[in-house]
């Protein structure tokens, strides 16, 4: 989610020789739990620094929200946690119909991000098959290591590495751990995220300014990829 924005951010950047003082493309916000309308309009206002009093009232605040995000240059609003809202309670109902509004008054594509959004509440009664009606469903499933000839985890990789500022490290040496890679992690980008960057810290803080298969298999993951990985070093031990 943040990549999108990030990349966003930076294409928008490009477009224009000058640099525009106080323009803002992106906006990003985290749907807190049991959301209220005020408390969700509350989070919009805090990403741009705007002050939120106690006795703000939601029309008031909405009005200021809109009225910074425009004179910002907002065009895109990520929201995430989206399964946190439940249209089905009066609160919660309001902070859905509030995503709706600004979504009317902002000239904003919106993105939502959510787990399991299919099997919650979200899209379901009159105010879930409004936010349903406008919005394209996309599943973001583990990389695959590959799909008919290309790779998409690979070229993942590759990215990754590019990034990477090491001294000694050999380009191209975690390209080729793709498959290995893609087997500690599951194809799960946050896992391969941590996982890459964990192993650079520790190359920058021993030293060695490289990162091998060695150091990769020191580092210790989330839960999740750990028990994905856990049965093959078994099977590699064992043989």
């Amino acid at each position: 989610m943040q990549e999108v924005g990030r990349t966003y951010e930076l294409h928008q950047r490009s477009l224009s020789h000058t640099p525009v003082p106080g323009r803002a493309p992106v906006a990003y916000i985290l749907v807190p739990p049991g959301a209220s309308a005020k408390s969700l309009a509350a989070e919009f206002a805090r990403f741009v620094g705007l002050p939120v009093g106690q006795r703000m009232t939601q029309a008031l605040l909405t009005a200021t929200v809109c009225s910074m995000y425009t004179s910002l240059g907002v065009s895109l609003v990520l929201v995430d946690e989206i399964h946190r809202l439940n249209p089905r309670t009066t609160g919660e109902a309001e902070a859905a119909d509030f995503l709706k509004d600004l979504s009317e008054r902002l000239p904003a594509t919106f993105v939502y991000a959510g787990v399991d959004v299919t099997d919650t509440p979200l899209f379901s009664g009159v105010r879930g098959a409004q936010l349903a009606g406008r919005a394209s469903l996309i599943d973001c499933d583990p990389l695959p290591a590959r799909t008919g000839h290309q790779t998409p985890f690979r070229s993942t990789v590759a990215a990754f590495e590019n990034a990477l500022d090491l001294t000694h490290h050999r380009p191209g040496s975690l390209r080729r751990l793709a498959p290995y890679l893609h087997e500690r992690t599951a194809g799960r980008i946050g896992s391969l995220s941590r996982l890459i960057r964990q192993a650079a810290i520790t190359a920058i803080v021993d030293g060695t300014e490289k990162i091998t298969k060695t150091s990769l298999e020191a580092i210790t993951l989330d839960h999740l990829a750990e028990e994905h990985h856990r049965p093959t070093r078994l099977a590699a031990r064992r043989r």
